[in-house]
Order: structure tokens, then sequence, then C-alpha cells
């Protein structure tokens, strides 16, 4: 049951969420409270994308989520192009559905500015209207490496720097890192082109932003205009959530903070089981709000990656509890997950969590499909920079 916020009399108590239930809540969304019987394009859309700076982390994303997936179906979807890999969100790399990357890739146009922006004084002298058309000409005429990218613009600007060159590509136009590039088992270098030219098509109608946010609180609500603008890497959506209001309704965290939900989005008691969950390096759950305490207790916070090295995480009880990483093996070799607890595990805890790594290699590693050829290895993470 969620507690109430004083008020003045004659106005209705404003529910106040904790922690626990605000991330059974987004937990419940995410799919990861039960694995969801959803085909992987659809989980792809209903999350509004997936974290994608790394290759594999998609994949990890959808085993965590969906009944009896296996890496072949995202695969096959993105050598069909029904899903692409472009900067959307944060000005980072995503895999979206063909319709989501074109749809979503403008919206995002004020966060790759802001990227563009830290390297402009680089750029002094570049036009950047004829680098965008520049740049769209070559890469449709076939898709090109970053180098490729970054030595055809020097022909143009020679002075300028190669470094915000290339920044000023993938800021100015939406570029798809073409396959093999992202397929599971396939081996392949960068190699970009314009969404368009990738998917045979221009973007429908664009959404607003006001059914993005509604899209986002579907699938990480309830959170603040400040979770928002975290996901997304844009401001000023306060006015955005003003215009929702009348549509929408509000609780408080316990420290004041308003947060806004569909009132017919799911919200857990906060008793709801959460079984473990293997998550990977920058999952959607764990970088989907400013304020990540539903997920990531305040104590453990900064532990799921340090500095540029970043680390798998264990769900345990719908929180951080542990740090995972898949050891390399010989091929033929049985396949090694390590899992480094952040906190004591109980028994019962270490045991379903070991179901969950066992389950995690049946469906990746080969060697562990018959349930005895895998190795599950526990240890405490121990940080030196605390």
């Amino acid at each position: 049951m969620a507690a109430h916020t004083k008020t003045s009399a004659g106005t209705a108590p404003v529910p106040v969420l904790s922690p626990r239930a605000l991330g059974r809540a987004t937990l419940e969304r995410q799919l990861l409270l039960r694995r969801a019987a959803m085909s992987a394009k659809d989980a792809v859309a209903h999350l509004v994308g997936l974290q994608a700076q790394n290759t594999k982390p998609p994949y990890y994303q959808l085993l965590a989520r969906l009944e009896g997936f296996r890496p072949a179906e995202l695969a096959g979807l993105m050598e069909s192009r029904e899903v692409a890999r472009l900067v959307t969100l944060r000005s980072t790399i995503h895999t979206h559905t063909a319709a989501d990357a074109l749809a979503l890739r403008p919206l995002m146009q004020p966060a790759c500015d802001r990227e563009l922006g830290i390297f402009r004084k680089r750029l002094t002298g570049v036009d950047l209207d004829r680098l965008r058309e520049a740049c769209r000409a070559y890469v449709e005429e076939s898709p090109r490496t970053p180098k490729e990218i970054r030595d055809r613009l020097r022909t143009e600007w020679p002075d300028a720097d190669p470094r915000a060159l290339s920044t000023a590509a993938r800021c100015v136009l939406p570029l798809v890192q073409v396959t093999p590039r992202g397929v599971w088992g396939r081996s392949g270098g960068v190699a970009l082109t314009t969404a368009e030219h990738w998917l045979g098509r221009s973007a429908d109608a664009a959404p607003g932003l006001d059914a993005v946010v509604l899209r986002y609180l579907g699938a990480f609500g309830p959170a603040s205009v400040k979770d928002t603008q975290t996901w997304a890497g844009l401001t000023r959506l306060g006015e955005v959530f003003e215009r929702l209001r009348p549509r929408l309704i509000t609780f408080r965290d316990e420290n004041g903070v308003e947060l806004f939900d569909l009132p017919d989005a799911p919200r857990p008691t906060e008793d709801t089981p959460a079984p473990p969950r293997f998550l990977p390096e920058f999952d959607n759950v764990l970088l989907g709000h400013a304020d990540r305490t539903r997920v990531i207790p305040p104590h453990l916070k900064g532990l799921n990656g340090v500095g540029n090295q970043t680390y798998g995480s264990v769900l345990v009880d719908g929180f951080l509890a542990a740090l995972w990483r898949l050891e390399k093996t010989p091929r033929d070799a049985p396949a090694v997950v390590t899992v480094q607890e952040l906190r004591p595990l109980t028994a019962a805890e270490r045991d379903a969590v070991t179901d969950e790594a066992a389950a995690l290699l049946s469906a990746t590693a080969p060697s562990a499909t018959d349930g005895n050829g895998h190795d599950i290895r526990f240890g405490r993470f121990v940080n030196l920079d605390r």
C-alpha cells in the first residue's frame, strides 16, 4: 500500500511510492517480473528500443524478458531490416524497430546537437548543411566505415579536427550501423548509411513528444519529468507533462518529487515476487531514470560501472545485488559465468541465481545445452576505488 502526503483541507491526498513500490511497477512494465510471451519485435517496440552501445547487450536484454527467446530471433530481425541500430536516445546507439528508428531520431536531434556543440570549436569553417549533404551522398552510394567518412570529409575540410568531423556526421544524419554488425554469431566492423536508405523508406508522420512520453511511462513509469529527460537526453519536458496532466495520475516519491503515470498502468504490490535476472551492461532499466534507487540501492550506486568499465548486473528481489560476466573459454570448453556478490546472498538466493545463470547459458552457449556443460562461480566483488 502506498503512503500519502498531507494535503490541505478539501484536497485529495497524494500517494507516496517507496523505491520498492516504484521498482515493482517498473519491473512489471520492463517484462522483468515474469517473462513475456511476446515476439522480439513487439518487445523492442514496447521498450521503446534497447540500449546497444555494444553488440550483444540487446540479446541479453531480451533473454531476461521474453519466454523462449533465442538470439537467432533478434538476429533475423536485424538481417531483414525490421530492426536497426542507430544513435537516438541520449545521443547513444539503440536498437529500434524500423518504424521507431525513422520516427524517433528526428525528435532526439536536440541531444545530438548538444553533443555536436562540444566539438563546435573544432569545426570552424565547416558548413554543416554542406557536410550533411556530402556525407549523405557518400554513405548512400555504399555503406562506409567511420574512417572512410572521415577521410572523405577531410578532402572538403582538411584543417578541421578529424574526430569532430566524424562526430558531426553522426549528429547531423540518422546513420544506421548496417549488418553484419550487431548480428549474433557474426562479426563485422562498423559501416554506416542513412536510416532512410537502409530501411527503404522515409518516416511516416513523426509522432510528437507527447506520444513518446506516454510510451516512456508505459515502459518505465511511474516517473518524474527529470527521469524522462534523463532517459531521452532532452530538456524542457515539463511543458509536455503539463499538457498531458489531465490524462495522467500523480504520485510522490519519498523525497517529495512528483511522479506521473498512466491511469491504467500496472502497479504491483511491494511484496510481488521478483525472480533473479541477469542484465547486460547499459540495460534499459538501469539507465531509464534520473533517480535509480528503484533498482539500485543507494549504497551500491556506481558499482555496476567504474570509470569506463561496465559490468553485467544481477537483480535479486528486484534490486541490484551482484555483477556477472561470461568468461572467455576455448570453443569446446564449458561456458563459465562468474557472479560477484555486492551483498551476501542467502542459500536460496544463490540457488535461484544459479538456475537463472544456467538458463542464460543454455540459450547462448552451445556447450551448455545439455544442462551439465556449464560452470557457475560465485565470489565477492571488491571495489578498489572505494
